[in-house]
């Protein structure tokens, strides 16, 4: 798995250079653990990070990266080259990125946060219940380009945000407390919650890059680790492939059949052109381009 995942690793790093070439992008991570890591233990914590497209992109694409670390230099190694817009959550890390990149937060962990508290309490808060009106208003305007949604979001979502933080300034709540956390958490991403008005391309939550750090979760309950940092690299790349071919609705094991079939057949500096053609969404043609470029 280790050798195959090296063959196929030019598509890998090409399926990145993309990705980092758009201007919306969503990010996530998760904890990992590799046993033998140099310099830490077997019990310690590396991690899983993931980088994709928005869900309006013609080309979307999945990258996996592994790391031994969740440090905010990892952050700035793995969105380097990247100029544009980021949705991610609220974790620190991600301020290591710079004025660089724009970074949007996710209304969906702020929902969460105060759904937990109406779970213990069983009383919806007014915050909550605007924040449910939000989400109404997206799922209704989820067909719209673009132009249309940011419209919409300017005349009926700007004033339900603008209700919202005037609720969030005027609630007094003990701090450690569900409410009290979850009124904290919103009030510390306040500025990223708001760009969300700005654009209509990216979503109102980071659901989707949550979905795919979810199947990645959902492997790891079966190969549970990595002996080696090389395995967690090669399961990075394989999960690239796999959930990038998914996302442009090719057969995962169709296009790695066809991938490794080809790609051991190109030279070990294989021509820009022979990769290109590697790529899922341009699998139909990688038969005959391919062996011909090569």
């Amino acid at each position: 798995m280790i050798k195959c995942a090296e063959l196929v690793k030019p598509v890998y790093d090409l399926m990145r250079t993309h990705l980092m070439s758009q201007g919306f992008l969503q990010g996530d991570e998760t904890p990992y653990q590799v046993l033998q890591e140099p310099g830490k233990s077997a019990q310690s914590k590396s991690y899983i990070w993931v980088a994709r497209s928005i869900t309006r992109c013609d080309t979307p694409i999945v990258v996996y990266a592994y790391a031994n670390t969740r440090s905010g230099k990892f952050a700035q190694s793995l969105y380097s080259g990247f100029p544009g817009v980021l949705q991610c959550d609220g974790y620190a890390g991600y301020n290591l990125l710079g004025d660089t990149i724009t970074r949007v937060g996710c209304w969906a962990h702020v929902r969460r946060k105060f759904f937990d508290d109406f779970k213990n309490t069983k009383q919806m808060t007014p915050g909550l219940k605007l924040l449910n009106q939000m989400f109404a208003f997206e799922r209704d305007w989820a067909s719209l380009d673009s132009v249309s949604r940011l419209n919409k979001r300017q005349q009926e979502l700007k004033p339900l945000i603008e209700r919202f933080w005037q609720w969030c300034d005027q609630a007094d709540d003990l701090p450690k407390d569900r409410l009290g956390k979850a009124l904290a958490y919103a009030q510390g991403q306040r500025a990223a919650l708001n760009r969300v008005l700005d654009y209509g391309e990216i979503d109102l939550s980071n659901n989707a890059s949550e979905r795919n750090m979810k199947s990645y979760v959902i492997g790891r309950k079966n190969w549970l680790f990595s002996t080696s940092p090389k395995g967690a690299e090669a399961n990075a790349i394989w999960m690239t492939i796999v959930e990038t071919a998914r996302a442009n609705g090719v057969d995962p094991r169709d296009y790695i059949t066809q991938l490794l079939e080809i790609v051991s057949q190109l030279p070990t500096f294989a021509k820009a052109e022979s990769l290109e053609a590697c790529l899922p969404w341009k699998s139909m043609s990688i038969d005959s381009s391919v062996k011909t470029i090569a």
